[in-house]
């Protein structure tokens, strides 16, 4: 049995099996986690500018 659409009842149209709140998921998903990288990539360089500021301040300790 078909309906006006031309799909069977309850059947999901083919659309590549994505909905849009799906969509806006995997979009929000991958916005979130190129935050995550940047944040890493933030950390670790601050990480390392005080490391060297520490080998600076004990080599030139008194």
């Amino acid at each position: 049995m078909t309906t006006e659409g031309g799909t069977a009842g309850g059947a999901v149209p083919e659309s590549g099996g994505t909905t849009d709140g799906e969509r806006r998921r995997l979009e929000l998903e991958k916005k979130r986690e190129r935050y995550v990288w940047l944040y890493l990539g933030y950390f670790l360089f601050g990480i390392h500018i005080v490391a060297f500021v520490m080998i600076y301040a004990v080599k030139h300790a008194p």
